[in-house]
């Protein structure tokens, strides 16, 4: 039952699918599916798909990992002894590889009172205005591609904690004996959580790895992937770049403190990719309208002709340039 006969021109009978049968499989098998949504595979595909943010999720998820971020780093112990011991190792380090040039530029730059006093207030505020700036893009330009970028850089600063807790250091400003200049308390600027009358607000031990290095370099490479335009994207490549010598300049950071953020980095977005199965600039530009929403905009779309119209539209925007 559910089949017709058909004889071929040998003389047999083939069996063909019924139309009632067809056109019933694509329910039944809709029907499997929805029982199947609530189990296991199917929440953690949903899980794993991309969705539209929504701005006042966004804000408050923000606004709370910041404030768990700077709770969970000030609360590290901050094992001074330890912490100075360390810094005198990353300095017999670099000194023995040759890359020990930390107080030459501290100096140098130093020298130099509107570039040194300017330095002062990029690390001051740049860390959080190009980020946040960077975030409001995304979400505003590239929706689909928003909550896997912003798992890597939640992620990229989750290691960051654990650096924090597991390796204590004393930036090179702090060092005893080391002769740095800290730019902060020399001319009087605002800006540095770990001097003047801030410094018992902040951890002072946690500067490896730098975020600073971890959060402008997560910027830098995603303007980099995703604006069209060439200028943006040197922009891009140039803010983690200039942020290396700020952090430098102003005796904040050693260089490998930057290359513990780097490796951060890395983590984040290996952390990313495995969740999303793609590296967020290559996923889709916009994210589709799930059929509940369509049928709220315009109740034409709900039906086959218009979701596979809507599909086109969509394929077409993702088509287009990478940026904007």
């Amino acid at each position: 039952m559910g089949e017709s006969r058909v004889t071929s021109q040998e003389g047999r009978t083939e069996a063909t699918p019924s139309p009632i049968a067809d056109e019933a499989a694509p329910a039944a098998n809709a029907g499997r599916v929805t029982g199947r949504r609530n189990s296991g595979p199917v929440r953690l595909r949903f899980l794993r798909s991309p969705r539209r943010p929504r701005i006042w999720f966004e804000i408050l998820l923000i606004a709370a990992s910041y404030w768990v971020y700077s709770l969970v780093r000030n609360a590290v112990p901050e094992q001074k002894a330890e912490a100075l011991r360390n810094a005198d190792r990353i300095w017999a380090a670099e000194q023995y590889l040759g890359i020990a040039v930390e107080e030459t530029v501290n100096h140098a730059v130093n020298s130099v009172t509107w570039l040194i006093i300017s330095m002062n207030y990029y690390y001051a505020t740049l860390h959080f205005v190009v980020t946040v700036g960077v975030l409001v893009w995304l979400f505003r330009r590239h929706p689909g591609r928003y909550a896997a970028a912003r798992l890597a850089l939640f992620m990229t600063t989750g290691v960051a904690l654990l650096g924090y807790y597991l390796y204590p250091l004393a930036p090179p400003r702090l060092m005893n004996g080391g002769g740095f200049v800290d730019t902060v308390l020399v001319h009087h600027t605002w800006g540095s959580m770990a001097s003047g009358n801030f410094k018992n607000m902040s951890n002072q031990y946690a500067a490896m790895p730098s975020m600073h290095i971890g959060w402008s370099l997560w910027c830098g490479l995603t303007i980099f992937a995703l604006a069209s335009a060439p200028w943006g994207r040197v922009l891009g490549l140039l803010y983690p770049a200039a942020t290396l010598v700020v952090i430098v300049a102003t005796a904040n950071h050693f260089w490998l403190d930057a290359l513990g953020g780097m490796a951060c980095l890395a983590a984040g977005f290996l952390i990313s990719y495995a969740w999303y199965d793609s590296l967020p600039h290559h996923l889709p530009k916009r994210v589709q309208p799930s059929g509940a929403e369509v049928r709220a905009a315009c109740p034409s779309l709900g039906t086959p002709a218009g979701a596979r119209r809507l599909a086109v539209d969509a394929a077409a925007r993702d088509s287009g340039p990478r940026g904007e």
